[in-house]
């Protein structure tokens, strides 16, 4: 019974390890989904778009979860089209969150910290 219930935290310690893992690229991608206003047409983004933007930057503890996120939203700014690039570099300050990279097409990724 004893071994049982040991195994049994393992297993919910792990979930919970797994559970903080940092976001996929599907899921940064689909959080800025809120923000595709405010990088096409400018203006103020949304609360939506900055707690995402917020929840992203939390859940990249690492430095490859950085460059990780970097990479998505990279991809992301070259799939939609209209996205202006200084609305896109200035979303972090409008949100009031700080990104340690520019978000930009041009941006290497691989020089994230």
């Amino acid at each position: 019974m004893a071994g049982t219930l040991a195994k049994l935290a393992c297993v919910l310690v792990m979930c919970m390890v797994v559970a903080e893992a940092a976001m996929t690229c599907n899921q940064i991608q689909g959080g800025m989904a809120p923000c595709l206003g405010y990088l096409t047409k400018g203006g103020t983004p949304s609360a939506g778009c900055c707690t995402n933007l917020r929840n992203m930057v939390n859940s990249a503890r690492t430095t490859a979860d950085r460059q990780n996120a970097c990479k998505c939203l990279k991809a992301a700014a070259a799939k939609f089209q209209g996205i202006n690039p200084t609305n896109a570099a200035r979303l972090p300050s409008n949100c009031k969150v700080n990104i340690p990279y520019k978000i930009s097409i041009s941006t290497n990724c691989a020089s994230v910290k």
